[in-house]
């Protein structure tokens, strides 16, 4: 066998293994093992005798990857953007956030669904992790919108739904995966994913007045409050904004030069000035070591999904996997962007088998080198391309697509993690009722996706404004 069959045929293993239940760290991690195996052995001539010696190479490269890897400084993004939402949680920003968006947005139609998204998109800004987003909300908006009529399981279906942005809106522990796999500038992918986690708030906030308008009693709107009473409410969100600002000026320096610092300096500078609000605010060392755990557990978990899929990646590369498919997706007599639509559909497809991060951890080696020949390469100038984009615009572009399209795996059954969270959150709502409240959102997914393909400038405007990258 040649070894792109044999990379085939391990990928087919690894799906069957994924399929089936197995872990995605694990899966990859033993199929890059068994692939990394294969191909020596194949390059002995699969001669009994050369067993061992192959089994002992692929070890020792296995081995290799998890601390050369690991060990990137970019990394270290990661805890500090999670940590940041649990402090801002504890320090009760998520309450703060809550009550000014109920008090400002309430009014309108679906009023504390509408409140709940544009909070969640708030509180996303200061936290890297969808999941913990979604725990956080299901405490805080849920019963709310329950005290006032809102169908349960839509209830749960917002809050998992609007979790679902803190995967786009910076900082995003997501996007800095991204960043690492295909060698991109984090700060220009963090910095891009504003503008969109903003426009997919607005069509999540849309949908939800179009259904409460459609349907009677779907959701009533919650008023009485005074101007006065809204401005009072303000204060007590500043604190988002104050952090959102001091990690913006600190990694981009907006008045232009170099920047103060890298991003990995401005997430530590951004959750020490966390640390000190939640410090003013009351918080006891209960709650500091509840969050430095849960920091721990999450951060531990996406680690060994990276170090188990980066064996398989290794792999990828030596059965030259992501060279062959590139040449293949180029040779393809049709629209760059009909392929692009596919590709984004096995997508869609693949998230109702695998959590977000695997899926990318997993994809990304063999789809970016493809999307990024069907734009015309790395250097190809906007002019010359087939998106109407630079090479790194369109990293930077398909990326935001890529992860807005992650952010389907987690409310898509059967495995939509943000769903199972609520659910575990609010025992009286089964996991079901959860994924029947969170399925209106996937047409405002859709509807999101079709914007930015179609505008690309909202991925763009930012990196282009403050890096000069498009």
């Amino acid at each position: 066998m040649s070894s792109i069959d044999i990379g085939i045929a391990v990928t087919i293993i690894l799906l069957i293994m994924v399929m089936i239940g197995m872990r995605v760290a694990f899966a990859a991690a033993l199929a890059g093992l068994i692939g990394l195996v294969w191909i020596f052995w194949a390059k002995k001539g699969m001669a009994g005798d050369q067993f061992f010696w192959a089994l002992t190479v692929a070890v020792k490269t296995a081995g290799q990857v998890p601390h050369s890897k690991i060990s990137s400084q970019a990394l270290s993004l990661i805890p500090t953007f999670i940590l940041i939402g649990y402090l801002a949680y504890y320090a009760g920003l998520t309450k703060a956030l809550f009550e000014a968006a109920k008090r400002w947005v309430g009014w309108l139609p679906g009023g504390l669904a509408v409140s709940t998204v544009f909070a969640t998109a708030g509180f996303a800004a200061v936290s890297g992790a969808s999941v913990a987003t979604s725990a956080v909300f299901a405490r805080v908006a849920i019963p709310e919108m329950l005290a006032v009529g809102y169908d349960k399981r839509f209830a749960a279906g917002v809050v998992a739904a609007a979790g679902t942005l803190a995967s786009l809106i910076p900082p995003s522990a997501i996007l800095v995966i991204y960043a690492i796999i295909v060698e991109q500038d984090v700060g220009a992918l963090l910095l891009a994913g504003f503008l969109p986690g903003a426009f997919s708030a607005v069509i999540y906030g849309s949908l939800v007045i179009g259904l409460a308008m459609t349907f009677k009693n779907f959701g009533p709107p919650v008023g009485g409050f005074t101007w006065v009473q809204r401005f009072k409410s303000l204060p007590g969100a500043f604190p988002i904004f104050f952090v959102i600002a001091i990690i913006i000026f600190f990694v981009y320096n907006p008045f232009g030069g170099d920047a103060w610092g890298t991003p990995t300096e401005g997430g530590a500078l951004g959750a020490f000035v966390v640390f000190l609000m939640a410090l003013y605010r009351g918080m006891r060392w209960k709650e500091l070591k509840s969050a430095l755990l849960e920091t721990a557990k999450l951060s531990v978990m996406i680690f060994t999904i990276i170090w188990g899929v980066l064996i398989y990646v290794r792999f990828l590369g030596f059965a030259d996997l992501p060279g062959a498919f590139s040449e293949w997706i180029g040779s393809l007599h049709q629209s760059p962007m009909l392929t692009l639509i596919i590709i984004l559909m096995a997508y869609a497809v693949l998230g109702m088998f695998m959590d977000a991060i695997g899926m990318l951890l997993l994809t990304l080696p063999v789809v970016y080198p493809a999307v990024m020949a069907l734009n015309g390469g790395l250097d190809v100038s906007a002019a010359d391309s087939a998106f109407g984009m630079s090479g790194v615009g369109c990293a930077i572009w398909f990326g935001i697509i890529v992860v807005k399209m992650a952010e389907l795996c987690l409310i898509t059954p059967p495995i939509g993690l943000n769903c199972f969270v609520v659910a575990g959150v609010r025992p009286d709502i089964t996991v079901q009722q959860v994924f029947k409240g969170a399925t209106p959102f996937f047409i405002a997914d859709a509807l999101t996706i079709a914007g930015l393909i179609a505008w690309p400038g909202i991925v763009l405007y930012l990196p282009e404004l403050l890096l000069g990258k498009s």
